[in-house]
């Protein structure tokens, strides 16, 4: 311990507090640099110089974040340099511990509330002066020796004078009322902005023990809860004829008590807070049921206890297009997880809310197809397929896409249930036109012996009104039973890959420019009379 200078605290040794108050010697504030963000959670790394004494020495450093997890903290002061103890404390106090938007709901609340004193004392005036012109209005009409027309000319300018009062009287008594109303409703929204959770920063308080007078570096590192990062993408796809190019987006956001101010930032694909670890399996010893006896008793219904089952164990059960952002994200698959590093300075405020950050650009190889399943929907598709998509890292995220330049809209990549090929939609082309129509001359109905027999017919065209050939993939499906009284008979799948266990029919069909193709395809079902098959149509 006295030769390294590193601690790292245990719940035994670290004191969580709320309450604690710390009288510390040097009070220091902690340069956040690093901040490594997990799916759930972030590690934070934080420096500062330090002047020791030789003996004890005790610091408060402040930026801190709130809510640490005390297993994680670490406190490395140098060689030479033992440390003692540390205890946490959340500081609920501090001002600046208001979230960013209730903050700035507060400060508008104080330049209301000033403003609404000066209009008050606007109107106290006007008051005052109104009070002054009655009174020497009663003055006048008393036996004031004025003539007749020295009084009416002095009734005049008071009447005149009273009205101009009256009315910035009332005109600073609308204003002073829609103001009270303002603050009435910031108020509301400041108490909504509280009830959040917004996490207010903390303080260490952190004993050394320096054989001599030292200058030096220390370096403090912790995990907290409330942060994380999803991923998203951009898949953009200028013409058919070129690569696709996929944008990897991470949407960051911490409430850690602390604002990020450029630092560098790691994105961990690793979650500590699933724990890790590896569960253990027990014997599964099978039992009979033994139902629960109930005794009445004082008209209340007692549950007996069952035996225990024997052998049981607990067990735990749109971002800007910028192609050079690559020159700054190292990507290290070395460990447990994937993190990418990247070197540009980040800012994160502490909000809450999801900040963009740009992580890598891909070019995508691809093949192009359409793809239609009319009986789901009359459009037909735009697909990217992409192979070899292990190698880039993904995960299941949204994806905003573009097309020729233009959004058409969001999907999603699901990698878990993709197998050797990465299908990307882009999109619906209405230049295809895809009609799935039943035979009306071919459908019957006919009651043969005990039996139903329903015939089905239907044509599906597709029609290519694009300039160039296309290559499209056309699936319906063929219904299927697990009843042995309801059987499916005369199929016709029009020469499809059929699969006789889903009944899925799939045809791989290229068009010409303008060109149209037909499928035709049908079955009849038989099933015994008097029976109603509801998912039939």
């Amino acid at each position: 311990m006295h030769k390294t200078g590193i601690l790292l605290l245990s719940a035994s040794l670290l004191c969580v507090s709320n309450t604690t108050t710390t009288y510390a010697q040097v009070q220091q504030k902690l340069d956040i640099e690093q901040a490594t963000v997990f799916l759930h959670g972030a590690q934070l790394t934080s420096t500062a110089k330090v002047r020791l004494n030789k003996g004890e020495n005790e610091i408060l450093f402040t930026n801190v974040a709130g809510d640490i997890n005390s297993q994680s903290l670490t406190v490395n002061a140098g060689s030479g340099v033992v440390v003692e103890s540390a205890v946490f404390q959340n500081n609920y106090l501090l001002s600046e511990n208001l979230s960013p938007r209730a903050k700035e709901i507060q400060d508008s609340i104080n330049t209301l509330t000033d403003d609404r004193t000066l209009t008050s004392n606007k109107i106290a005036v006007l008051t005052e002066q109104i009070t002054a012109l009655q009174t020497n209005r009663k003055v006048g009409g008393e036996d004031s020796g004025l003539s007749v027309a020295e009084l009416t000319k002095l009734l005049d300018l008071i009447g005149t004078r009273m009205e101009g009062f009256l009315n910035q009287k009332y005109k600073q008594e609308t204003i002073l009322k829609k103001t009270d109303e303002r603050i009435a409703l910031l108020k509301k929204q400041l108490d909504e902005e509280r009830k959040k959770g917004f996490q207010p920063g903390g303080q260490l308080l952190v004993k050394f023990y320096a054989k001599e007078a030292t200058n030096n570096a220390v370096v403090i590192s912790y995990t907290v809860p409330n942060a994380g990062w999803t991923p998203s993408y951009d898949i953009r796809v200028e013409d058919i004829n070129k690569p696709a190019n996929l944008f990897y987006k991470a949407n960051v956001f911490q409430n850690s008590g602390v604002r990020w101010d450029n630092l560098r930032l790691t994105l961990s694909t690793g979650n500590p807070q699933e724990g890790v670890q590896a569960p253990v399996m027990v014997p599964w010893y099978l039992a009979f049921y033994n139902p629960p006896v109930y005794q009445r008793n004082s008209n209340v219904y007692a549950k007996s206890n069952a035996p225990a089952m024997a052998g049981t164990a607990d067990m735990a059960v749109t971002t800007a297009e910028n192609s050079s952002m690559n020159e700054y994200v190292t990507v290290d698959k070395s460990g447990i997880s994937t993190s990418f590093d990247i070197d540009l300075p980040y800012t994160i405020p502490n909000d809450g809310k999801q900040h963009i950050v740009a992580i890598k650009k891909y070019e995508l190889p691809a093949t192009y197809r359409y793809y239609a399943a009319p009986k789901l929907d009359k459009d037909a598709f735009l697909q990217a397929q992409v192979t070899n998509w292990e190698e880039l890292n993904l995960m299941p995220g949204e994806t905003n896409i573009f097309y020729e330049g233009t959004y058409v809209g969001q999907g999603y990549i699901d990698i878990r249930n993709t197998s050797d090929t990465l299908t990307f939609s882009l999109g619906r082309d209405k230049k295809i036109v895809v009609k799935r129509e039943q035979d009306k001359k071919q459908r019957s109905v006919k009651t043969i012996g005990s039996n139903v027999r329903e015939t089905f017919a239907y044509t599906i065209s597709v029609r290519n009104t694009r300039k160039d050939e296309i290559n499209l993939v056309l699936q319906d499906q063929q219904p299927v039973s697990n009843d042995k009284d309801i059987v499916i008979e005369d199929k016709e799948t029009a020469n499809a890959d059929y699969d006789e266990t889903s009944g899925m029919m799939k045809w791989t069909l290229t068009l010409k420019a303008n060109e149209t193709s037909n499928v035709k395809f049908g079955y009849t079902v038989k099933y015994p009379k008097g029976k109603r098959l509801d998912n039939l149509r």
